[in-house]
């Protein structure tokens, strides 16, 4: 992380200590334009605590709704980009980083679910996935679908379309992908850049090589030399790390934690926890791991805690997520979370202090 980013949190840190409780917003953050009383409560532990803007992406619901919110993605020119379901509404929303609407688009996607970017500059591109439509789409940045995908013929596993319920992507520099098939029978399906099929693992199963909702995805190059894939499981609460070539190398136990998908971010993983306990209440966190796969921090949870070397299953605060589903990490280390069956609200911003 750039030096000038370890100042402004150090900044962050003792105006928030010299204000009590953390009210004074912080001139250094991002786009900060709403209500300070959203912004009292301080959730994390350790070098990872946030203060909480519940405020920050609410927009007026006439003008640009959403339903479920499920993932997000940074764009080279720093824009958010966001799925959120709905037959009635565009399934792509487009944020600066201060929490305005920039754009919108897409009617084709009303299942629209995981969301992945890859590209440079104006090159840059989306896959899309949908668990209703049963489809994969490949789209630029202003929502021209380059590419369509359904279930893959090649895997005898399937017997029909409908049993194809991808919910995630995962993209190689060469411009190879993976696509998860999280809802449906639990197959990771490794593509070309042209979408030409290459190969498949996993399929249902408690093995160490199948996956109980393989709802996430993703590449992990923090070892240059030998990039893997980090894949949730998700019913089991553990990720299982792969070789690109679909060998299992390890699994990650995280009781108490169903795995939304693993986000990389410098030398940490984050990811949300969907639900703890039930669908119905406020519920969930985010977590963060080093890495040796330690959690280290609990945002909206009770802190790490491990007995025997395993994590004991966190606790909700029960107040400052319901079902998040994704988080997305800015340069500055600000968290972006958007939440799923939670009312139609709209993704809140946690502040790193």
């Amino acid at each position: 992380m750039k030096k000038n980013n370890h100042q402004r949190r150090d900044f962050i840190k003792k105006s928030a200590l010299a204000a009590g409780a953390g009210l004074l917003a912080p001139r250094f953050t991002f786009g900060i334009t709403h209500s300070n009383k959203h912004m009292k409560e301080i959730v994390g532990h350790g070098n990872f605590k946030y203060s909480v803007d519940k405020e920050w992406g609410v927009q007026d619901p006439s003008k640009t709704p959403v339903n479920d919110c499920h993932e997000m993605v940074l764009d080279s020119k720093g824009r958010i980009l966001m799925t959120t379901t709905g037959e009635n509404n565009n399934n792509i929303i487009i944020y600066d980083q201060s929490g305005k609407v920039l754009d919108s688009w897409g009617t084709e996607f009303p299942g629209a679910h995981g969301l992945s970017i890859a590209g440079e500059g104006s090159d840059q591109f989306l896959f899309i996935t949908d668990p209703d439509t049963h489809k994969v789409w490949k789209t630029t940045l202003d929502g021209q679908i380059i590419m369509t995908l359904e279930r893959p013929k090649e895997v005898a596993g399937y017997t029909s379309d409908d049993q194809f319920k991808p919910t995630e992507t995962a993209i190689l520099p060469n411009g190879d992908f993976y696509v998860a098939d999280g809802y449906g029978q639990n197959y990771i399906i490794h593509y070309n850049a042209k979408g030409e099929y290459l190969g498949h693992f996993g399929g249902s199963g408690d093995e160490d090589d199948q996956f109980n909702c393989c709802h996430g995805i993703t590449l992990d190059t923090r070892d240059e030399a030998n990039p893997t894939l980090l894949i949730t499981s998700r019913a089991n609460q553990r990720f299982k790390r792969f070789s690109l070539d679909g060998k299992h190398m390890e699994t990650i136990q995280l009781p108490g934690c169903s795995v939304c998908r693993p986000v990389i971010h410098g030398e940490n993983i984050y990811f949300a926890v969907i639900v703890t306990e039930t669908w119905d209440n406020w519920d969930g966190m985010l977590a963060i791991l080093d890495k040796e796969n330690q959690v280290v921090s609990l945002p909206g949870g009770s802190a790490p805690e491990y007995r025997k070397g395993s994590l004991v299953a966190p606790v909700y605060d029960g107040k400052t997520f319901r079902n998040p589903h994704d988080v997305l990490v800015d340069d500055d280390g600000n968290l972006y979370v958007p939440q799923w069956a939670s009312g139609k609200t709209y993704p809140i911003k946690l502040n790193r202090i």
